[in-house]
């Protein structure tokens, strides 16, 4: 704040002239800063030791003296935010930022993307959105859950280079033949965020807070008993075999923090400040795998330069640029695909709605033009031609023969593109004689979500993770979707479905067992997917080691900066 105080008294000087020599009195600066003579006097003298103006004074009170600039206040903006920054003042960095959004994108510009400060590779992403705090279980956002990843460890971890899970906390476990006891090996040395080593009773007990969550008992249904069988020995003792166990571990709802210290973990970053305008990262010094080559990873939270337009680390949450937003053309890109997660439409069979009314409607969606022709950026999405990779959407009819009943009510989540969508739709069902009633649940998930019960048509966004099955398997079990959208027939039915599928002791049977459940929803027209997105990283020469994931953002253990000067 002190900084700031500095900086506005200077551009009170400065703007009367806009930087000319002024010829003014002591009384006249003191009028302007809001401060005594006595003060200014002190102030000039500050600024003049400084280099930042020259005071030549006359004597005799009242006399006017020569006021002269040597440097703009933009400039002395500039060099505050460095100074700041080298000494490790972020705070002070952004409060002199956002003093003037209007400039903040050439102002930010030297200090985003991969920089060297005081000896120490920092890695600076502006970001749009405050981060929503990281709470143990499932977290909403795809920003929040990559977050998670970085901090914290779970017993078993995706990698990019396999589809199924690897040891992390866990160096690696062992199943019996009955496929009911789970044994886990912990590593011997590992480490807390605080110093402090782990104890494997610490994760038996984080494991059990995170099965106090309704979500969570779920997703681990199956888990009888949680055992320290020995002090580097974790065993799970199930009700029924359960061969995704190792895929749960390794979901980011399940990595474990301290079960005292719930923002300490034991991931290749600790976590430093979390703030609503700062997000700080630093590496690990004592990580249990491949040490990260960065120190430092900071999130700046402008979304002033959302709101403005003057860009941001994303030109859309799913399209994230590491420097200097707005010049993407000086940006390289790294890293681009598509989405293995999609935003859906699912259909609730009633009265209101029979079955071949319902995929009537996904027929006008998918055998017409009307997902090509969104009014959205050409690469932003994709149109759905299937839920995964080989899970085909089932054939629909060009033909729209079947009548729609005369009103339908749409419900609907963020992400923005579905505004869109639900827009489109509306227009499309009215052509065919149907009023669409539109309500938008201001959210990112459906928990808390009051209208989900009645709505004839949801619409949301499914993200996916990095084991794609696994994930839809996840969805099945512990959304709040699909026991609003099914019958309690049929919802117990699916659960029982998936209990029988889990028990799959080999992977592609596992996976076909899923597939078969989606292909039914799908074939029932009670769900159908609509689009995609296509991620994007861009990111200026010299950050290296970027490589998206499943989430669209990238392992920042394996990025990395040249040596300074090289």
């Amino acid at each position: 704040m002190r900084l700031l105080n500095r900086l506005n008294q200077y551009q009170r000087l400065w703007q009367p002239s806009a930087g000319a020599c002024q010829s003014v009195t002591i009384a006249e600066l003191a009028a302007r800063c809001f401060c005594s003579e006595r003060h200014m006097r002190t102030l000039l003298r500050q600024a003049q030791e400084a280099g930042w103006l020259n005071w030549q004074a006359q004597s005799g009170r009242g006399k006017r003296g020569v006021l002269t600039f040597l440097v703009s206040p933009a400039a002395l903006r500039n060099q505050m935010m460095e100074l700041a920054l080298h000494k490790g003042q972020q705070h002070a960095a952004l409060e002199l930022a956002q003093l003037a959004p209007v400039e903040l994108r050439a102002l930010l510009h030297p200090f985003l993307g991969g920089q060297w400060h005081n000896d120490t590779p920092t890695l600076r992403i502006p970001y749009y959105r405050p981060l929503e705090p990281l709470h143990p279980g499932f977290l909403p956002g795809r920003a929040e859950q990559h977050l998670a990843g970085q901090i914290f460890s779970g017993l078993t971890r995706f990698t990019p280079d396999s589809p199924l899970p690897q040891g992390d906390l866990a160096h690696h476990w062992t199943v019996s033949q009955d496929g009911l006891r789970w044994q886990f090996s912990i590593r011997s040395t590992l480490w807390w965020h605080n110093g402090d080593a782990v104890a494997t009773e610490q994760l038996q007990a984080r494991l059990l807070m995170l099965l106090t969550q309704p979500a969570l008992r779920r997703l681990f249904a199956s888990v009888k008993h949680l055992e320290v069988t020995h002090a580097r020995s974790l065993t799970f003792i199930l009700h029924r075999p359960d061969y995704w166990l190792a895929h749960r571990l390794a979901s980011y709802c399940s990595v474990l923090a301290h079960p005292d210290h719930p923002a300490i973990g034991t991931g290749p970053f600790c976590l430093k400040i979390f703030e609503p305008d700062l997000v700080r990262l630093e590496n690990h010094d004592r990580y249990h795998l491949t040490h990260p080559l960065l120190k430092a990873i900071e999130y700046w939270i402008t979304p002033q330069l959302f709101e403005q337009n003057l860009g941001t680390s994303c030109r859309h949450p799913v399209q994230i640029a590491i420097g200097e937003p707005q010049e993407l053309g000086q940006l390289r890109l790294v890293s681009n695909s598509i989405s293995l997660g999609f935003c859906y439409l699912a259909l609730r069979q009633s009265e209101r709605l029979s079955e071949a009314q319902a995929r009537q409607v996904i027929d006008l969606i998918h055998a017409t033009s009307l997902l090509q022709t969104l009014p959205l950026d050409d690469d932003l999405i994709t149109p759905s031609e299937e839920l995964l990779p080989g899970w085909a959407i089932p054939p629909g009819s060009a033909q729209l023969t079947t009548p729609l009943p005369p009103t339908l009510t749409l419900l609907y989540h963020l992400p923005v593109e579905l505004h869109t969508m639900a827009e489109q739709l509306k227009t499309a069902l009215a052509e065919q004689g149907c009023e669409l009633t539109l309500i938008f649940f201001d959210a990112k998930t459906w928990e808390g979500c009051g209208d989900l019960a009645n709505a004839d048509l949801i619409m949301g966004d499914r993200l996916i993770g990095e084991s794609a099955e696994y994930t839809l398997e996840q969805w099945l079990r512990c959304d709040a979707l699909w026991p609003a959208l099914l019958s309690a027939s049929q919802f117990a039915r699916l659960q029982r479905t998936l209990d029988d599928a889990q028990q799959h002791q080999d992977d592609p049977a596992r996976g076909a067992a899923l597939q078969s459940v989606f292909n039914t929803l799908m074939e029932r027209a009670i769900l159908t997917p609509l689009f995609n997105y296509q991620y994007r990283i861009s990111a200026p020469p010299g950050v290296n080691g970027i490589r998206l994931n499943a989430r669209g953002w990238f392992d920042f253990s394996a990025a990395w900066l040249p040596v300074a000067g090289s």
